[in-house]
């Protein structure tokens, strides 16, 4: 890597080194270029080491010192070149340093050319999926479903800035015990009965209803199994009464899916592999992959580490399907795995954001498709992540009917962010103040999910979720709001950029080179597909502009330094407002 601004004065080095190495007879070897560990002065590296290898062939010499030779013979050659303050050679290493006032006028030019799209990179023609949320239907959408969105739809945006095509994947639940429980209470109970408003609230009552009358009066279980072989045979009223309450759920998780800024593009539905995973286990008894456990119709099983041949245990046993004939999520694992690659045979990663503790399902799941020959299942992700404790320990189990709802959850939120925005900002109009509450509520629910390595638990907490002085979206959206301010006083014109130089200030330095990293920070994430490394970089790229807030005055200073430091808070707030659409955060214009 290298830095795209300076991509012409690079070649001419580039050149150079060729020329170099034409010259001397060396071997010609790709320069990679590598920043430079800031420290008050932007610069890139690269090494000479494997050409100084290459150099000896098969003979032998001393490495380093032929590295260190060849760097100072290019940085002889470069004596002089225009476009950088300094060339140097270093242990091997050839370093190339930056005009800072230079540079930091290309860091801005660039991030005010592009935009919304600073720090994305170029379309790589890779597609990915990415698998989230997952729901079941006919219950209540409550916070447990939350670090599985949030973390989902963060990658996926992560992905995308990166480059890639992203296809985001949802796998809801619905068909199962609980709807079958569901579709009970419902035809016995409230047959012809609609949905308030309040979609997911009332389906997940009827749910935690049919469970206590169960609980209450055992003999209704025949009922049950009624409805389920009622199902079974697609009696027409139950599948007609299951395919409209389907989408009275879905209906309801997509009002979910609006308000928190989540989209998908492709939907599956566990009703719809059960019959393609039993053949998928037939393909694995035919095979010889899987054996029935039982002698007159037991269990299928797949033994996985036999099969594999391994001496110590490690993907132990899998049962594919039960002695009953029934599928178990194993059996529509395998058949949706395949199904994703049929549907789209170009996938580069099929990742899966799912829960902790389904890792050795995934695993069991991605090495029977392996056995079964499948060459794209290595090409299968599973992406765990941890619970969400919140505060007193609140159980979230929709059995019961003790859930937090989502709904809920948003309301506090907004109503703690209402609050200090009315402290903040008396003057606002009542109905912005609560759209402003909405966006930071939001958001502080959000960033404590992220900012967290996803294998660690977050407990949640709303006095340091809404901190506006600490890492917290709050902060980093008030850090947008204070650049918007500074911007509006100046009538929202970004002055033209000026030649003239002037001695940069610490702050602005840090400011800039926070900007400046956004594109690698945001390239590092997608590689390691890891969403607190974009918080990480929001928070700090907010405290530095808090801190050129506060020691750096922008409107009252004379030119150069007004019309460059009116530009450095325009680039500050478009990095900002792009660090936070990656986090799927609105930016509010005031707060």
């Amino acid at each position: 890597m290298g830095s795209i601004m300076f991509e012409a004065e690079q070649k001419i080095i580039e050149s150079a080194i060729l020329d170099y190495c034409t010259d001397k007879d060396l071997p010609i070897v790709e320069t990679k270029w590598a920043w430079i560990p800031f420290n008050g002065q932007w610069g890139i590296s690269t090494s000479f080491f494997q050409l100084a290898a290459r150099s000896f062939g098969q003979t032998r010499g001393n490495v380093p010192q032929r590295a260190n030779e060849i760097a100072l013979e290019v940085a002889g050659r470069l004596s002089g070149i225009e476009g950088f303050e300094k060339i140097e050679a270093v242990n091997g290493y050839l370093n190339v340093y930056f005009f800072t006032a230079d540079y930091s006028r290309r860091v801005i030019r660039q991030v005010l050319e592009e935009s919304e799209k600073y720090g994305h990179g170029q379309r790589l023609n890779q597609r990915l999926m990415v698998e989230f949320s997952h729901p079941n239907t006919h219950k209540a959408f409550h916070v447990g479903h939350l670090r599985s969105a949030f973390l989902g739809d963060v990658v996926a945006r992560i992905l995308d800035a990166a480059g890639y095509d992203v296809i985001r994947a949802n796998y809801p639940g619905d068909i199962g015990l609980h709807v079958i429980k569901w579709l009970w209470n419902y035809l016995k109970f409230h047959k012809g009965e609609k949905p308030d408003k309040d979609i997911t609230r009332w389906m997940g009552a009827i749910y935690a209803e049919a469970v206590k009358r169960l609980d209450q009066e055992p003999a209704y279980e025949e009922e049950i199994r009624e409805i389920y072989a009622r199902w079974d045979r697609r009696d027409p009223e139950v599948v007609q009464c299951w395919e409209e309450t389907r989408q009275w759920s879905l209906d309801g998780f997509n009002e979910m899916y609006n308000l928190l800024d989540i989209r998908f593009d492709r939907y599956y539905f566990n009703s719809m592999f059960e019959k393609p995973g039993k053949e998928i286990v037939s393909e694995l008894l035919e095979k010889g992959i899987a054996e029935d456990e039982g002698e007159s119709g037991g269990a299928v099983i797949v033994k996985i580490d036999e099969k594999l041949e391994l001496e110590e245990e490690k993907y132990r046993v899998m049962v594919v399907l039960r002695s009953d004939g029934t599928a178990l999520y194993a059996t529509e694992d395998l058949a949706l795995a395949r199904q994703k690659f049929l549907d789209y045979p170009d996938l580069v990663k099929s990742y899966y954001v799912v829960d902790v503790r389904q890792s050795l399902h995934f695993q069991q799941v991605f090495k029977t498709l392996e056995l079964l020959g499948y060459e794209w299942a290595p090409r299968c992700q599973h992406l765990p992540y941890e619970l969400v404790n919140l505060p007193g320990n609140v159980v979230m189990a929709s059995r019961e009917g003790t859930v937090v709802l989502l709904e809920d959850l948003i309301r506090e939120a907004t109503a703690r962010a209402l609050a200090v925005v009315k402290e903040k900002n008396r003057e606002l109009a009542e109905e912005n103040q609560l759209e402003i509450a909405k966006a930071v509520g939001i958001g502080a629910i959000k960033f404590p999910m992220l900012s967290r390595e996803s294998n660690k638990v977050v407990t949640f907490d709303w006095e340091s979720a809404l901190d506006f002085n600490g890492q917290a979206a709050p902060y980093i959206q008030y850090a947008y709001v204070r650049a918007n301010s500074i911007l509006r006083k100046a009538q929202n014109v970004i002055p033209a950029e000026l030649a003239a130089d002037y001695e940069l200030t610490k702050q602005e330095i840090t400011l800039i080179d926070l900007i400046a990293r956004m594109p690698e920070e945001i390239q590092k994430a997608a590689r390691d597909l890891k969403t607190l490394i974009i918080t990480n970089q929001a928070y700090e790229l907010a405290r530095a502009f808090n801190d050129f807030y506060t020691q750096c005055p922008v409107l009252g200073v004379e030119e150069p330094q007004r019309s460059t430091r009116i530009r450095l808070v325009a680039a500050a707030r478009q990095a900002i407002a792009n660090s936070l659409a990656i986090l799927g955060i609105t930016a509010p214009q005031a707060m």
